[in-house]
């Protein structure tokens, strides 16, 4: 069976790149194959969780690289040296470039804790999301993997859960429950739609 190599490139703690990790231990997503993992920083937990895994790990900090555009360079030199045919997002905190995203159209995957078209686009992350969700009191929220274009949670959407808000709930609470239900399913879920659909071709 032909798998699409895959790069996850992350920001933090790696709570979905574990989501895929373990995805794929099960079995779930076949024509996938987790070959490099890629943070904005260094020192995060994400590295571990890849090392552990026996997947390649690196940090390319735009911040020691000093410009966009340098940055951009040193994730591209990777992704060809890997061989890369798709990119997850999975709590990737750097907005990468038009001409970026052009390079791999419709092969960039990004999960966001929302159900897009609501509370996404600019400012619009991590706990941020959920803070915004529950002022405006809506009574269900959820996740949307949708592909990467150059406006902020514009590209189109692969697939979106929906997930229940409890009385009482607090961001952090609902962040939680976000995770586990519903990016944590949907992310790996989707790779695997995306992967096969490319591996037919």
């Amino acid at each position: 069976m032909k798998t699409v190599r895959t790069a996850v490139l992350v920001s933090g703690g790696g709570t979905n790149l574990q989501a895929m990790i373990d995805a794929s231990g099960r079995g779930e997503i076949p024509h996938a194959s987790l070959e490099l993992v890629l943070s904005s920083k260094d020192g995060v937990y994400a590295l571990e969780r890849a090392a552990a895994a026996g997947i390649p790990a690196f940090a390319v900090s735009r911040k020691a690289l000093g410009s966009q555009a340098a940055f951009e360079a040193a994730l591209l030199e990777k992704l060809e040296e890997y061989r890369i045919d798709v990119i997850v997002l999975a709590g990737f905190l750097s907005i990468l470039s038009a001409d970026f995203i052009r390079r791999y159209e419709n092969r960039i995957l990004n999960v966001h804790p929302s159900l897009i078209p609501a509370f996404c686009g600019e400012g619009f992350y991590g706990l941020k999301v959920h803070e915004a969700a529950l002022a405006r009191g809506v009574k269900v929220t959820g996740a949307t993997v949708h592909f990467v274009n150059e406006v902020a949670d514009g590209g189109p959407i692969i697939a979106q859960k929906a997930v229940r808000v409890r009385e009482g709930d607090t961001a952090e609470r609902l962040q939680k429950r976000v995770m586990r239900q519903a990016e944590w399913k949907l992310l790996p879920a989707a790779l695997e739609t995306v992967a096969r659909s490319l591996a037919s071709e």
